[in-house]
């Protein structure tokens, strides 16, 4: 008599969970659908400002970034997407200066953490909103973000230098 008790309540229970299952496929058979048609409404679709698309640096009017080629982002970075190679510049005072050289990122392996974005001492990268990256080679993926190219340090005007009979004719 108990196997046909349990036999029961079983069976009942499977009808309630297909039910409760139905219940559900229904409710969202009768919601209004959202359907984004992307390529037509390209121009008028809204983003978040929290999305992150591209890594970019920023430029200034002038075209000159603001990255010291510190390399914080690239120890940050934990897929090793972002590549820095600096080189050693002499300024006209006779200092130098680490100047970056090409700033590569390979989108293809970039997780979208933030966190070379955040790191970064001179706020020189952002992430903007672009997302548009269909390729068929992940190789195209690898952008170099200093793309315009480098102006020269402005050279300070030196004196004439003075040759030893003219200094001993001033004296």
């Amino acid at each position: 008599m108990s196997s046909i008790k349990e036999y029961f309540s079983e069976l009942a229970q499977g009808v309630g969970s297909l039910v409760k299952g139905m219940t559900v496929t229904g409710k969202e058979f009768v919601t209004p659908k959202i359907t984004e048609c992307y390529p037509e409404n390209r121009d008028t679709l809204q983003i978040s400002d929290r999305f992150r698309g591209q890594l970019t640096l920023k430029y200034d009017e002038q075209g000159n970034h603001k990255c010291i080629a510190c390399g914080i982002c690239q120890m940050n970075c934990p897929n090793g997407t972002i590549t820095l190679t600096s080189k050693m510049v002499e300024l006209p005072d006779g200092k130098k200066k680490k100047k970056l050289d090409k700033y590569m990122y390979d989108l293809g392996s970039c997780i979208f953490c933030q966190l070379c974005v955040t790191n970064c001492p001179t706020g020189a990268i952002e992430f903007n909103n672009g997302f548009e990256e269909a390729v068929f080679n992940r190789d195209k993926l690898v952008k170099q973000l200093n793309y315009l190219p480098e102006k020269e340090e402005p050279v300070l005007p030196q004196e004439p230098k003075q040759s030893n009979e003219e200094i001993n004719e001033t004296k």
